[in-house]
Formats: C-alpha cells, sequence, structure tokens
C-alpha cells in the first residue's frame, strides 16, 4: 500500500482503504477500498477536496522513497551483524513480510 497525493493517481490504481472526507475521518466512506479508479472518479475527488490516496502497491516513485529492492538491502544492511542470531533473524523476516507486502510484489 502507498499514499500518494492525488494528482499523482492514475486509471486503473486501486483503492487499498476507503477514502473519507479530510475534515471529517468519522464519515462514510466516499469510495470503498478496491474500487479501481477511472480519470473521471480523480477529478471528482479532487474537486472535493482530497488530497491524497491510499492505493495497492507501490506504483509511483516518489523521490526519496526506496524501491522495493533497495528497502530489502537496507534490511539485509541493518541485519547483517547478527546473522547468527535466530531471534534477530526470525524478526528480519517478519520485517521482510512486511516491507514486500506494503509495498508490492511489482518491485516498486
Amino acid at each position: 500500500m502507498q499514499k500518494i497525493p492525488i494528482n499523482l493517481a492514475a486509471a486503473g490504481m486501486v483503492l487499498a482503504k476507503d477514502v473519507k472526507a479530510d475534515d471529517n475521518p468519522s464519515s462514510s466512506p466516499i469510495c470503498g477500498k478496491g474500487l479501481t479508479l477511472t480519470a473521471s472518479l480523480i477529478s471528482r475527488l479532487s474537486s472535493m477536496g482530497i488530497q491524497s490516496l491510499n492505493v495497492e502497491g507501490h506504483p509511483v516513485k516518489i523521490e526519496g522513497e526506496m524501491s522495493l529492492d533497495e528497502a530489502l538491502a537496507a534490511l539485509e544492511k541493518r541485519f547483517s551483524k547478527v546473522a547468527d542470531d535466530a531471534l534477530m533473524l526470525r524478526l528480519k523476516e517478519i520485517y521482510r513480510r512486511q516491507i514486500v507486502r506494503s509495498m508490492g510484489d511489482n518491485n516498486g
């Protein structure tokens, strides 16, 4: 899942979370999770004042963000000094799965 500014949203992206009005997050959803975006829907959401969307995968490369490969390489580096500690290796695997789940399997 990736949170992106609405101006980077594109038709075909799929919402990973419900879209709610920014001023009232406890309100009913405007659009539901799993909905595929269209150009007209993005335009409508923008005109309603929605500034960002949570989309599935990691479809947009935003300056300063790591790709999936870069994030996994950084994880390996962080855990390189504890390669003989079974508990730390288990923790590294939990982090690895979370990174892959949040960024998607499509290399960012």
